[in-house]
């Protein structure tokens, strides 16, 4: 599972090869929770354990990295 290493913090941002088939989106994790948005538009698709307040800044570094974000899914899915 490719993960984004540019993005620093506590949260680890990947996908899954076997998503490539769905429109491009990111996995988030800390600890135990991980949460998916799709990137066009940014927009929650699912969310299992952050709080809102969590989910708004996991969006704002989705907004500050969408070109590296964007980049590695299209590399490594086509």
């Amino acid at each position: 599972m490719p993960t984004i290493q540019k993005i620093t913090g506590p949260y680890r941002f990947y996908f899954y090869s076997f998503d490539c088939s769905e429109p491009v989106h990111i996995h988030v994790q800390r600890e135990r929770m991980v949460c998916k948005f799709w990137l066009e538009p940014i927009t929650l698709a699912n969310n299992y354990g952050f709080s809102a307040k969590e989910l708004n800044q996991i969006r704002k570094l989705i907004r500050n990295y969408i070109i590296e974000i964007r980049d590695a899914w299209h590399e490594h899915c086509g």
